[in-house]
This record gives C-alpha cells, sequence and structure tokens, in this order.
C-alpha cells in the first residue's frame, strides 16, 4: 500500500526499498555516541526505530516521490537490483520489487520526469540505472538526473584515487552515476536551483561535500526532504551525533541544527530517507535540541 503525505498541492508518497534492522550497532554508526543517553529514549525509539532482538537501529531505504507544479519528481533511488556491494551485505545483488511498488503509486519509469539525488551514496542512487543485457542504462530513460557538482567531483576524485583498487565502492559511481552521465541526462547543479514554483534544491553539506536538500513550499505550507543530512529520529535529541559516514563532522553538525531550525521556524514538515515508521516528523525545539511528533500518511 502506498503511503502518502501533502504539503499544500504537493504530494509526496513514499517508495519503499527495505525497511530492516542496521548491520551495525547504534556505538558504531554514530560518532560521539553515549549509551547512557540513548538509553533514556527506549520507550519511544523501539520497536519502530530500535530493535532490542537485534541491538540495532531500525532503517528504512525509500525514496519520495514528489508531484509538484506538473512535474513528477522521484528523489533518492535507495540501493537498487543486481549491483555488486561486497563492502554491505544490505546492498549486495538485491531483487525487490521496488519498480513494482513505484508502479502501484501510479508511475512508470518512462513518466518520471526529474531524478533527483541528495548525494552519491549507495543507497541512494542504486535505482539510477538497471541492468539490460548486461550493460547498466538509466531506469527512468526520460528523466533529468540532478545532482551537485560538487558531489560529482568529489566522487569522480575517489574513484580516482582512494577507491582505484576498491573494486565493489568504486561500483558504485561506475554502474549507478557514470552510465547517466554518459548518457546525457544528468545535469550537475551549483548552489541553489529552483526546480519549480513550489520546489527548491539547496546545498546542505557535511554529511557528504555535496549533499543537497529538497524545500517544499505550497499553499503556505511547508516540507523538507533532508537526505541523509538528519539520518535517525534520535538525532533530533542529540543533533551532535553524527553518522560515522559523515564526511566533514563539524559541518555537518552545524548543517542539520540548521535544517531542524528551519523544521521549527517555517514551520516545515520533515521527509527524511531513513527514518523507519511512521517516517514523517513536525519538530518541536526542546532545548538544546529537539523532539520529532509524528505525522500519519493521509488515509487512502
Amino acid at each position: 500500500m502506498t503511503q502518502s503525505w501533502r504539503v499544500g498541492g504537493v504530494s509526496l508518497s513514499r517508495v519503499e526499498e527495505s525497511e530492516r534492522p542496521g548491520s551495525m550497532p547504534p556505538e558504531s554508526f554514530f560518532a560521539g555516541f553515549e549509551r547512557r543517553l540513548f538509553e533514556r529514549h527506549l520507550d519511544w525509539l523501539v520497536p519502530h526505530h530500535y530493535s532490542t532482538q537485534h541491538e540495532r537501529l531500525m532503517i528504512s531505504c525509500h525514496s519520495w516521490l514528489v508531484r509538484a507544479d506538473g512535474l513528477t519528481v522521484l528523489l533518492d533511488c535507495c540501493a537498487g537490483n543486481h549491483k555488486y556491494r561486497p563492502f554491505n551485505p544490505a546492498f549486495h545483488q538485491l531483487d525487490t520489487p521496488y519498480l513494482e511498488r513505484l508502479a502501484a503509486a501510479g508511475v512508470a519509469p518512462e513518466e518520471v520526469d526529474v531524478v533527483l539525488c541528495t548525494h552519491l551514496h549507495a543507497d541512494h542512487v542504486g535505482w539510477n540505472t538497471r541492468l539490460d543485457n548486461g550493460r547498466w542504462i538509466p531506469t527512468f530513460p526520460n528523466a533529468r538526473y540532478l545532482f551537485s557538482e560538487s558531489e560529482n567531483a568529489y566522487w569522480q576524485a575517489q574513484v580516482a584515487t582512494v577507491l582505484k583498487e576498491n573494486a565493489g565502492r568504486r561500483a558504485v559511481y561506475e554502474d549507478s552515476v557514470l552510465p547517466v552521465i554518459e548518457a546525457g541526462q544528468a545535469r550537475l547543479l551549483d548552489g541553489a536551483h529552483r526546480l519549480s514554483a513550489e520546489l527548491l534544491i539547496e546545498p546542505a553539506p557535511g554529511h557528504t561535500p555535496g549533499h543537497i536538500v529538497l524545500k517544499i513550499a505550497s499553499a503556505g505550507e511547508h516540507g523538507l526532504c533532508c537526505g541523509d543530512a538528519i539520518h535517525h529520529p534520535v538525532q533530533l535529541y542529540h543533533p551532535e551525533w553524527n553518522t560515522q559516514f559523515c564526511v566533514d563532522q563539524e559541518l555537518a553538525r552545524q548543517t542539520r541544527r540548521c535544517l531542524l531550525d528551519y523544521c521549527v521556524d517555517t514551520p516545515a514538515l520533515l521527509f527524511p530517507a531513513h527514518f523507519a515508521r511512521p517516517f514523517v516528523a513536525r519538530i518541536e525545539r526542546r532545548d538544546p535540541a529537539y523532539a520529532p511528533v509524528f505525522v500519519p500518511p493521509m488515509a487512502e
């Protein structure tokens, strides 16, 4: 069943790839993690956001299907099928019904106008491409693929240097980003970019150098699709906790607080990439941090 929310006249539908316990304990996932502080939140984290059985954070991997101003936008393309990802079993050689779920939301690959990548990590670019007779080709043949120019430059440099001998991690760029560029469907963004009257792309660096977010404004209502700038709801209470995957730790903290302040002050609904159910939240200020108020999807 497709779950959808509205921000004014804009519709956002969640297209699921997976929802599962993470692959590492929170002590390894977060930089600066303190178990005693984490345990204060178990009353609301369990069971949707933390599995005591597995001692793992609950992680969702999903795309946001955004319909606004006559555009069909797919935000972040999860891990993808048949991808060689030996560094993470959760992403390796998957075979999920993601495209069937996209179809259930009412959209065929040919109908996607824009694919927006907040950044170029493996679990955000996988469905950019699909395997066709041994070749990786764009999954969405009529779409413009948008991502940051600085993000692309960073990963090009990584592939040419530190990842040169790491076939698994190098494959993320080579099978899920490069084919889109070679097909002429990529548009690299420098700074803010207005996609439509209701949709604004802005830089939000830290997690990666060229990470971007999508801001929504429609009929007096607002939303924010935050990518991995905010990864798990416990970070609202502890915004100083980065994931170990944040490239610039201090900038990631600054960006996270800036985005959370935006959600409080505007106010704007938060649409994260990895929060488990119920997925979407209003943000309240709880000095010196924040708290989520989860918002259920619209009734079918």
